[in-house]
C-alpha cells in the first residue's frame, strides 16, 4: 500500500508527457509531498499515427486521464493545456498552471539549421497534423505543399530527418522540455498559437481538497490568467480541437492581450483580430474577442472547416 500523503500523478507514456510530468513531480517533492508517476494509454496513443482521426481531436489524449481522476485510480493529472476541452467533466477542475513556456510554434528543416517561412522554396513540403497550423502556413505562403505528420516528436523529427518533408511544424515548448534545439521560433504575428500551447494544466477532483490545495501551490498566476482568456475565447466560439482556431493572451503590465485567429484550412479565409482588457478579468476579454469574430463571420467560417475533407 502507498503511504496516505503519496499523490499519485497521471500522464500520457510518451517521452514529451513524461518530461513534463516529471518537472511537476519534482516541483511537488522540493515541497515534502511524495509522489508517485502513473502512465496511462490514452485513445490517442493507440490509434495509428497514420489514421486521419490522429491529428484532428486533442481530447482523446485527455479522457482515459480523465477517467482515471474520477474513478480513483490518480489524485492529480498533468496535460498539455492545448489538449484540454473547454468544458471539463463534471467533478473535475485545473487546479494549478505551472509557468508557462514558449507559445509560440516552431519551424524544422530538413539538415538543421534556423530557416524561417520566407526561406522555404516554392513548394517545399511542409509536415503538420495541426489544421490551425496547416491553415496559417498556407495564409503566409499559399505555394508551400503542406501535408499531414503525425506521431510523437520523436517520431515528426525522424520522418524529417528521413526526407519525407522539407520542413516540419512543432510546438517550441515540446522542443524546449525535451532538451532539443531543432527549431525556430515563428512569430505569434505570422502564426497564431494554439490556446495553452506552452502551459501545464494540473487537473484533479473540485472535492479532493488537500490535492487541490497542493496543486495550488505550484501555480503562476500570470500563466493561468492568460490561458483563462484563450480557454473562453475557444468556447466562446463553440471550437473543438478539430477547429483551426488560434488564441494567445500575454499580459503587458496590467493589461492583457490577446491575439485570435479563425480560418478555412486551406488557408484562403480566415480572420484576425487583437483587443486589450483589464488583466483581472480574463474571461470578460475572452468573450468579448470571441463576439467580435463571430460578428466577423467566423462562426460561418468554422462550420465550414469543420466539413473541410479531412478535418
Amino acid at each position: 500500500m502507498l503511504p496516505a500523503a503519496t499523490v499519485r500523478l497521471g500522464t500520457r507514456g510518451s517521452a514529451l508527457a513524461v518530461a513534463q510530468a516529471g518537472a511537476v513531480r519534482q516541483a511537488l517533492t522540493d515541497l515534502g509531498q511524495q509522489v508517485e508517476l502513473v502512465t496511462i494509454t490514452t485513445s490517442g496513443d493507440q490509434r495509428p499515427s497514420g489514421s486521419p482521426a490522429a491529428g484532428g481531436d486533442k481530447s482523446r489524449f485527455v479522457k482515459e486521464i480523465e477517467e482515471a481522476l474520477l474513478a480513483g485510480a490518480v489524485d492529480l493529472a498533468v496535460h498539455s493545456a492545448k489538449d484540454v476541452p473547454s468544458e471539463l467533466p463534471a467533478g473535475l477542475t485545473i487546479v494549478g498552471v505551472p509557468e508557462r513556456a514558449d507559445a509560440r510554434d516552431a519551424l524544422c528543416v530538413k539538415g538543421g539549421g534556423r530557416s524561417t517561412l520566407g526561406d522555404l522554396a516554392a513548394g517545399a513540403i511542409v509536415g503538420t497534423a495541426s489544421l490551425r497550423r496547416r491553415a496559417q502556413l498556407l495564409a503566409t505562403r499559399p505555394d508551400l505543399d503542406v501535408q499531414p505528420l503525425h506521431g510523437n516528436v520523436d517520431t515528426r523529427l525522424r520522418r524529417l530527418a528521413e526526407g519525407e518533408f522539407e520542413a516540419i511544424v512543432l510546438a517550441g515548448a515540446g522542443l524546449e522540455r525535451l532538451g532539443l534545439d531543432d527549431g525556430c521560433a515563428i512569430p505569434e504575428e505570422r502564426m497564431t498559437p494554439a490556446a495553452g500551447q506552452g502551459c501545464l494544466a494540473l487537473e484533479a477532483r473540485a472535492e479532493d481538497v488537500r490535492v487541490c490545495d497542493l496543486a495550488a501551490r505550484l501555480n503562476h498566476e500570470d500563466s493561468l490568467t492568460a490561458l483563462t482568456a484563450e480557454r473562453v475565447l475557444v468556447g466562446g466560439l463553440g471550437a473543438t480541437c478539430r477547429t483551426p482556431v488560434g488564441a494567445h493572451a500575454r499580459l503587458e503590465g496590467a493589461t492583457l492581450r490577446l491575439d485570435a485567429f479563425a480560418g478555412m484550412p486551406d488557408g484562403s479565409t480566415w480572420i484576425r483580430d487583437s483587443m486589450e482588457g483589464d488583466a483581472t478579468e480574463p474571461a470578460a476579454l475572452g468573450e468579448a474577442v470571441a463576439g467580435r469574430l463571430l460578428a466577423a463571420g467566423a462562426g460561418e467560417l468554422l462550420e465550414a472547416a469543420e466539413r473541410w475533407p479531412g478535418s
